[in-house]
């Protein structure tokens, strides 16, 4: 799926908060900080990176269903539900 970069900009705004909290959570580890503490931004981050994922294949659906003429193209039914498992 080759996606305009333009297209993407606000995941990539959301990767960059998810790089911000991994640092973060790298801070919380090396300071010794409570282990449920740590899990819960664990998981918080891993939810942020689960759903840029998601919008990323959500963009090329869109992108990847039309034309450049706004013609109805013909999606790869595979290979986006391929995409979609390697989320889960």
């Amino acid at each position: 799926m080759d996606i305009p970069q333009g297209e993407l900009a606000d995941v990539v705004k959301r990767l960059r908060r998810i790089e911000g909290q991994i640092g973060g959570i790298v801070r919380m580890i090396e300071d010794g900080r409570d282990c449920s503490a740590v899990v819960t931004q664990l998981a918080a981050a891993s939810k942020a990176l689960n759903k840029a994922g998601f919008a990323v294949v959500s963009t090329g659906m869109r992108h990847c269903s039309t034309t450049e003429d706004g013609e109805k193209r013909e999606l790869d039914l595979r290979e986006l539900e391929r995409l979609f498992l390697s989320l889960a």
